[in-house]
């Protein structure tokens, strides 16, 4: 078992390496040579895990899909929000998810091993058909449009953000978005119930959080 949990970890400080790497250099630019030299490992161990640099990236792009620390909402319309925002707080702190947004933006990339944004649109369908079905959406909306179109913003405001760097956070910014996007396509009473506040994602994570550290064995992936 401590065999098995080191490997875990050595994989994990690689895959998070990796993303450092990727995400200042780029696909392309990226070396294997720089990896090792930020995750602290031998090649063997780093060969052992992953096989080709496309290996890691696939890797990094394999932890792109994460809904860690956002909990289910009666509300789908919310729980939509807590994913989109808890993703704001987090990709500016964690390299290995903004890694994932930098490769799927780099067309060489796209071209060798794909994106995250099918699974991601996949996902939040999900959720915009249960709010659906609660009575959460306006008649007219089309799920399966409206995951595509939030999923393209989404991603286009984190890129923008990035170049511009103007201060603003994206915790801010996506919540402008949300701000756009609701009231087109929620019905007003549950328009009114929804907190997009740009702490909102600080505060769900905190309170993943404050839970792990009372009681680390009872959380889902901890």
């Amino acid at each position: 078992m401590a065999k098995q949990a080191r490997a875990i970890q050595t994989r994990r400080m690689i895959l998070e390496a990796a993303g450092s790497v990727f995400d200042e250099r780029g696909y392309e630019s990226a070396t294997i040579a720089e990896i090792l030299s930020r995750a602290g490992v031998t090649k063997g161990a780093l060969y052992f895990h992953f096989g080709s640099k496309e290996e890691l990236a696939r890797g990094v792009l394999g932890e792109a899909l994460t809904t860690e620390g956002v909990v289910s909402r009666e509300s789908k319309l919310q729980e939509w929000v807590d994913v989109g925002m808890v993703l704001a707080y987090r990709v500016p702190r964690e390299p290995l998810l903004s890694a994932s947004i930098r490769l799927s933006a780099d067309r060489r990339a796209r071209e060798l091993f794909g994106t995250s944004w099918a699974g991601w649109i996949d996902f939040i369908a999900g959720l915009l058909e249960g709010a659906r079905e609660q009575g959460e959406l306006l008649p007219h909306v089309e799920v399966r449009a409206t995951a595509t179109l939030f999923v393209s913003a989404w991603t286009g405001v984190e890129i923008v953000s990035t170049a511009l760097e103007d201060g603003e956070s994206l915790e801010s910014k996506i919540a402008m978005l949300y701000d756009y996007f609701l009231p087109a396509i929620a019905v007003p009473g549950a328009l009114r119930q929804l907190d997009t506040a740009p702490d909102r994602g600080g505060r769900v994570w905190q309170d993943r959080e404050a839970v792990d550290a009372a009681d680390p064995a009872g959380v889902p992936g901890a």
